[in-house]
């Protein structure tokens, strides 16, 4: 295959996900880790894709943009895993927890399936699959059902329905964006009034989001600032943002992303 043929195979695989990861497109086209490389700068360099950590997305983000998991997926990965193993250790065994669709909430299901005695209540089908594959007998996993959204979050009278019958510990929840103004975002209205639900079925709320999530704002507010019991994110987030979260928030908890590794 000439580069040109595959640089259009790799756009129409963006265009079609999301997003694509290098290490999927080696895999694919059977040439090496650097070939890839070139072909995504290529297509950067034609405004085509957006190149980030270890793939590349779609181009822009408007306020009702909703980019699909493999797309979210490839971004601020380590910044994801550290967020993810800061915020696993505020859930204790023998509790109620809720988890919101999401990757970031995605990688911190991989933390929770130590913790014994768990009740797991999720709108997330890749959520729950990380849960039945590690097949704990004394975990307790409840998916709501609903209408499935491009970030493979389930929504819906269905999801709202379930959601609201139930008691939660904390919530886990994980957001498009976050601004003084707009409070924690998505851009998916059905997707807002089951987060929403969420929030109003939990005693306690802890926000996961890294500091690229500072300033963005989907077209429906969850959640105000004021609203979270506690704020995960990273140290990527600037002195003046970092201000304002901590004046909002309950308690703000900023993490290096180098402690994935510790």
């Amino acid at each position: 295959m000439l580069a040109q043929q595959r640089q259009q195979v790799i756009l129409d695989l963006v265009q079609q996900h999301g997003g694509v990861r290098v290490a999927d497109l080696v895999r694919e086209f059977g040439v090496s880790d650097m070939t890839i490389r070139r072909d995504l700068e290529v297509l950067a360099d034609r405004g085509l894709v957006s190149k980030v950590h270890g793939g590349a997305t779609t181009v822009g983000a408007g306020s009702t943009e909703e980019p699909g998991f493999a797309a979210k997926s490839v971004r601020q990965r380590e910044e994801k895993e550290a967020i993810a193993r800061r915020a696993a250790r505020l859930v204790r065994p023998g509790t109620a927890v809720a988890v919101s669709a999401g990757t970031t909430t995605w990688t911190l299901a991989h933390h929770l399936t130590d913790v014994p005695e768990l009740t797991v209540v999720t709108n997330s089908i890749q959520i729950a699959d990380v849960f039945y594959r590690a097949s704990r007998a004394d975990q307790t996993i409840v998916l709501t059902g609903g209408i499935r959204t491009p970030s493979d979050a389930l929504v819906g009278p269905v999801a709202v329905n379930a959601v609201r019958a139930l008691n939660v510990d904390l919530l886990l929840l994980g957001v498009h964006g976050m601004s003084t103004r707009a409070g924690f975002t998505t851009p998916n209205l059905m997707e807002a009034e089951t987060d929403r639900a969420m929030v109003g079925a939990a005693r306690r709320l802890a926000v996961l989001a890294d500091h690229t999530k500072w300033g963005t704002v989907g077209l429906s507010t969850i959640a105000r600032l004021s609203d979270a019991d506690v704020l995960v994110t990273d140290s990527g987030v600037g002195d003046e943002a970092r201000k304002q979260l901590a004046d909002e928030v309950g308690e703000l908890i900023t993490v290096d992303p180098g402690e994935a590794d510790a």
